[in-house]
């Protein structure tokens, strides 16, 4: 059975459906005194795929308490498919007595599954610190099918020179267009940063900013203000994990986005496409 977490629900279903096995209805309680309890009261079978993003503390204890509950009620082999994996930016320590947060959390949640199926982590590595098999799918493509149709000239920008493959995977999925990234300038002067594409020219053409992740908006925002004062002709946010936190959603309309595309590892009013045909295929 396909188990939600609560903030996965829209995901869960659309996976059930691609893959054809049955839904497990979940109840997520809270008691008085704070604690949550996630059950799975009508689970059924040997086999349990927990679906859970992890997008807050609440979440991961979530996550923890369905594994549990899974097994409780006979599963034999779990599978936990983390479509957004929080604390994934934390995958080293930054400093004497910090935490490696990422490899704490993978930790915690090897205990109770066989597997793990995570899509797009910020940082790649992040997989190693399990301490079951875990694979990482690549979903970026996905992005390109609620793009227009009609996009002029595409340019596809990533945030940075180590991000260009999203971009290019969104690219080769759109069937047309170009890739480049930007790059960051600080004054040594003024200390302030200047951001820019790279090489190519945008005056004209639809540009689509992509990132695997966007959190407060504050960098895109800034970039989407650079491609605007260069003349581009439109400019499209396209992210994996659309968090969107506070007001990023206001930053990056103000800036002159005309469109923001995520897909539904975060349940976001812009997720218009699902990454649920990538994980089905993982599934397999």
């Amino acid at each position: 059975m396909i188990v939600p977490g609560s903030s996965s629900q829209l995901l869960a279903a659309a996976l059930a459906e691609e893959t054809g096995r049955p839904l497990a209805t979940p109840t997520y309680d809270r008691f008085p005194d704070g604690e949550g309890l996630a059950a799975a009261p009508d689970f059924a079978g040997d086999e349990a795929v927990v679906v859970a993003a992890t997008d807050s503390d609440e979440a991961w204890v979530e996550l923890l308490q369905l594994q549990d509950a899974v097994r409780e009620a006979g599963a034999e082999r779990v599978t936990t498919v983390t479509p957004y994996m929080g604390y994934a930016r934390q995958d080293e320590s930054f400093g004497d007595g910090q935490p490696v947060s990422a490899r704490a959390m993978a930790r915690a949640v090897s205990t109770g599954t066989d597997r793990v199926v995570l899509v797009n982590p910020h940082e790649s590595g992040v997989a190693d610190f399990y301490d079951v098999p875990a694979e990482t799918v690549d979903a970026a493509g996905v992005l390109a099918d609620p793009l227009p149709t009609d996009l002029a000239d595409p340019l596809f920008l990533a945030p940075d020179e180590g991000a260009v493959g999203i971009a290019e995977t969104v690219r080769d999925a759109y069937g047309a267009g170009e890739t480049d990234y930007f790059e960051k300038h600080r004054d040594r002067d003024t200390g302030e940063v200047e951001v820019s594409p790279s090489d190519a020219a945008v005056a004209g053409r639809d540009v689509v900013v992509v990132d695997d992740i966007v959190a407060t908006g504050s960098t895109m925002s800034e970039s989407v203000a650079v491609l605007n004062d260069r003349g581009a002709a439109r400019v499209l946010a396209a992210c994996v994990h659309p968090m969107l936190a506070a007001n990023a959603v206001t930053k990056l309309r103000g800036a002159g986005v005309d469109r923001i595309v995520g897909s539904d590892t975060l349940e976001r009013g812009c997720s218009v496409v699902s990454v649920a045909p990538v994980l089905a295929d993982a599934l397999e």
